[in-house]
C-alpha cells in the first residue's frame, strides 16, 4: 500500500510540474532535424531589475536530445555565490513520447568549488545536474530562480549558442523598474524588440525567435559571437559588490574602474621605490628602465589568479603584491604600473578579452562582461609599447597571441579610450629552417637543422626554453617526421627582444632514413616541416571564410648524396598561387648535392565562402607536395 500511494504521489507531482506540457518529438518541426544532435523545444528567459542591487532571473528551459552528439546539451549548470542566489530549482525528464518519468529537485545537483585549476582564491560555486539517461531520445526541462545583488553584469541572450542545436522557441525579457535607462546591443537579430510600459511603470522588454534549424560547426569560420544571435544588456546606473557607478561610453566606465578600482592601490613602500631608482640610475632611455623594471618584476613574481568579490574586478594593493610576491592579471599589471611609476614612467591599466581566437571590444558598446585579462600599456614618445604581466618569460613589449591584434580599454585619470593591439602580420609570423645533411649509400642520413621562429610563430617552442635537456629531446623527436631519429646535440636560444626570436640547433643521425634497393635510395624529401592533414570538404557552406592569423614558413634542405646517382623522374616542382596563401617547393639537382626549397605562407583574413573549396584543394595540394618521395638510382 505505501508503494501504490508513493507511486500515485510521484505521479501527481510530476503531473502537476508538467502542466500539460507536451515535448513528444513527432512534434518537432522537421526543419529543426537537419544536424541537429538535440532541439531547444522552449527557452524563457525573465530578468527583472528590481534595484540596482536587486535582480532576479526566472528561467525555463527544455531541450530534447535526439542522439549522444546532443548529450552534453542536457547538462544543467548553476553558478552561484554570496552575491547570486539560487532560489528553487525543479524539472522533468520525459520520454520520447512527451510522457513525464521522472522528477529533479535542488537536491539531485552536485555543488563544487568553480576550481579552475589555477586560481589560489575564488568563490563562485557551481551547482550541476547530469540527467541519469541513456536511452535516446528524451526531453529535460528545467525551471529555476536566481537572484543577484549587482546590475553591472546581465546576462546576455545567446538562444542558439551552439553547433548541431536547433531551436523551436526562445524568449529573452528584460523588465525594469521605473526610471531605468539601460542600452542593448543587438547582433544579427532578424526582428525588432517589443517594448511596453505597464500601469505601475515597469517597462519591458522582449526578444524572440522561434524554429532557428542547427548551423554546421564550419572549420575556419569567424568568431561566432561576431554572427550568431544574441543580446547584450547594460544599464546606466548600477551597483556591482557595494560599489555604485554610472556609465554609458567606454570613456565613462573607464573613468569608473580608474576611481573605483585603481585609484587607491598603486602605493608602493619608500623602501621599493627606492630600489627601482637605484635599479634603474644610470639609464637615460625610458624604455630600457621600462625593461629593467620588467624583468625585475618577471623575477620577482608569479602569477596567482584571485576571483573574490570585487576582488574579480579591482587589484589587490601594490604594496601587499610585493610583499607576497605574486598576483593575478590585475594586481600583476597594477604591482608594474606602480613599479614604473616611481621613475615616472606613466602607463595605462588595459582591459582585454584574452584568446588565441581574436575578439575585441565592441566600439559602439561599452559593457564590463567583454573582457577577461589584463594588461599594460606605456605610450612612449616614440611607439607605444605593450607588456603581459603573468608570463615570467614572455620578452618585454611581445604579447604574443593571447592579446594580439585587438580593441583593449586603456583606464586613465580622463576616463577610458579604445586602443588597438599591435597585429604580427603573415610575413612577421615567420619560421626559417635551413637543414644540411649527407646521406650515404646504406640510407643512413646525418646533419644538422637550425630552426629561427619569429612573430607569433615565437610561441611554437619558447616553452622549451625552460625545460630539462631530456624533455626538450624527447619533445624534439616527436617534432620532426624522420624515422629512427637519433638527437646528438639540441639547444635553444632565445634573442628577447620586442620583435624575439627563437632559435633551435640540432645535430643527427638517422639510420636506415633512406630505403635501400638495387643501388636505389628512396626517401621523403621533406624531412623537417610537412602538412600531414586537410581541412574536410563541406557542401553548400553557409559562413565566410575566416583565417584568424596568418604565418609564413620558409625551408631550403641540402642533401649531399653518395657518388653517381640520379633522379629516376622528373623533380618536383609546384606553384600555388592564392588571395589566402601561397604555396612553392621545388628540387634541384647538381653534381652530388640536392636543394629542395619550400615556402608556404598562409594570409589571415576573411575571404567569401567560396574560397573554402579552394582552401581544402590548396592544402591537398600541399599535402601532395609535402610527402613526395624521390628514388635516386645508382648509375650503371
Amino acid at each position: 500500500m505505501k508503494t501504490i500511494l508513493f507511486a500515485a504521489a510521484l505521479c501527481l507531482g510530476i503531473c502537476q510540474l508538467s502542466q500539460a506540457q507536451n515535448y513528444g518529438i513527432d512534434l518537432i518541426p522537421k526543419k529543426l532535424l537537419p544536424y541537429a544532435g538535440a532541439v531547444v523545444r522552449t527557452d524563457e528567459t525573465t530578468i527583472t531589475i528590481k534595484d540596482n542591487d536587486n535582480v532576479t532571473y526566472h528561467v525555463k528551459h527544455a531541450i530534447t536530445v535526439l542522439n549522444k552528439n546532443g548529450a552534453d546539451e542536457a547538462e544543467i549548470v548553476l553558478w552561484h555565490n554570496k552575491s547570486r542566489i539560487i532560489k528553487s530549482v525543479k524539472g522533468i525528464i520525459y520520454n520520447e513520447y512527451g510522457q513525464p518519468v521522472s522528477k529533479f529537485s535542488e537536491s539531485n545537483f552536485k555543488d563544487d568549488n568553480a576550481y579552475d585549476g589555477f586560481s589560489l582564491f575564488e568563490d563562485e560555486r557551481v551547482k550541476y545536474y547530469n540527467p541519469p539517461v541513456t536511452t535516446y531520445p528524451y526531453t529535460v526541462e528545467c525551471e529555476y530562480d536566481l537572484r543577484t545583488n549587482q546590475s553591472l553584469n546581465i546576462s546576455p541572450w545567446f538562444p542558439v549558442n551552439s553547433s548541431g542545436v536547433s531551436v523551436e522557441h526562445s524568449t529573452y525579457t528584460l523588465l525594469c523598474k521605473p526610471g531605468t535607462n539601460i542600452r542593448y546591443k543587438e547582433t544579427s537579430y532578424p526582428d525588432t524588440v517589443e517594448t511596453a510600459t505597464d500601469d505601475k511603470g515597469m517597462k519591458s522588454y522582449n526578444w524572440k525567435l522561434d524554429n532557428i534549424p542547427a548551423r554546421r560547426a564550419e572549420p575556419y569560420s569567424p568568431n561566432k559571437l561576431n554572427y550568431i544571435t544574441s543580446v547584450h544588456i547594460a544599464p546606466k546606473d548600477f551597483i556591482y559588490e557595494g560599489v555604485a557607478g554610472s556609465y554609458t561610453n567606454w570613456n565613462e566606465l573607464g573613468k569608473w574602474i580608474y576611481d573605483k578600482l585603481l585609484i587607491s592601490r598603486s602605493q608602493l613602500s619608500p623602501e621599493t621605490v627606492q630600489q627601482m631608482k637605484d635599479l634603474t640610475a644610470g639609464i637615460t632611455d625610458p624604455k630600457e628602465k621600462a625593461r629593467k623594471i620588467y624583468e625585475y618584476m618577471q623575477h620577482k613574481s608569479r602569477y596567482v589568479s584571485i576571483q573574490i568579490g570585487i576582488g574579480g574586478y579591482q587589484p589587490f594593493p601594490a604594496k601587499e603584491v610585493d610583499q607576497l610576491s605574486y598576483g593575478d592579471c590585475k594586481g600583476l599589471v597594477n604591482y608594474t604600473q606602480a613599479l614604473l611609476k616611481a621613475v615616472n614612467i606613466d602607463s595605462y591599466y588595459c582591459v582585454v578579452k584574452s584568446g588565441s581566437e581574436k575578439a575585441s571590444l565592441k566600439s559602439d558598446f561599452a559593457s564590463m562582461d567583454q573582457a577577461d585579462h589584463i594588461i599594460l600599456c606605456m605610450p612612449f614618445k616614440s611607439d607605444t609599447t605593450w607588456l603581459e604581466c603573468t608570463n615570467k618569460t614572455i620578452p618585454f613589449g611581445y604579447l604574443g597571441d593571447f592579446t594580439d591584434d585587438r580593441w583593449v580599454l586603456a583606464c586613465t585619470p580622463d576616463g577610458g579610450k579604445l586602443l588597438h593591439t599591435p597585429k604580427y602580420a603573415a610575413p612577421e609570423n615567420k619560421e626559417e629552417i635551413k637543414a644540411n645533411f649527407a646521406l650515404n649509400e646504406n640510407g643512413e642520413l646525418k646533419g644538422d637543422i637550425v630552426t629561427t621562429s619569429r612573430g607569433s610563430q615565437y610561441e611554437n617552442e619558447d616553452g622549451m626554453l625552460t625545460e630539462s635537456y631530456q624533455d626538450q629531446v624527447k619533445h624534439t623527436q616527436k617534432q620532426y617526421p624522420i624515422n629512427n631519429m637519433e638527437i646528438e646535440t639540441l639547444k635553444f636560444t632565445a634573442d628577447k627582444n620586442i620583435k624575439p626570436v627563437l632559435t633551435e640547433q640540432l645535430k643527427l643521425t638517422a639510420h636506415e632514413y633512406a630505403t635501400t634497393e638495387d643501388g636505389k635510395l628512396h626517401f621523403m624529401i621533406n624531412s623537417v616541416n610537412r602538412i600531414s592533414t586537410t581541412p574536410h570538404e563541406i557542401r553548400n557552406r553557409v559562413n565566410p571564410m575566416y583565417i584568424n592569423r596568418g604565418y609564413t614558413d620558409e625551408d631550403v634542405i641540402t642533401y649531399t648524396l653518395p657518388d653517381g646517382y640520379h633522379a629516376d623522374r622528373a623533380l618536383l616542382d609546384v606553384k600555388l598561387h592564392k588571395d589566402f596563401g601561397n604555396y612553392i617547393a621545388n628540387i634541384t639537382i647538381k653534381d652530388n648535392r640536392l636543394v629542395y626549397t619550400r615556402k608556404m605562407q598562409l594570409i589571415d583574413g576573411t575571404y567569401t565562402k567560396e574560397a573554402y573549396n579552394e582552401l581544402v584543394d590548396f592544402y591537398q595540394a600541399v599535402v601532395d607536395a609535402d610527402n613526395y618521395t624521390i628514388t635516386m638510382v645508382k648509375n650503371k
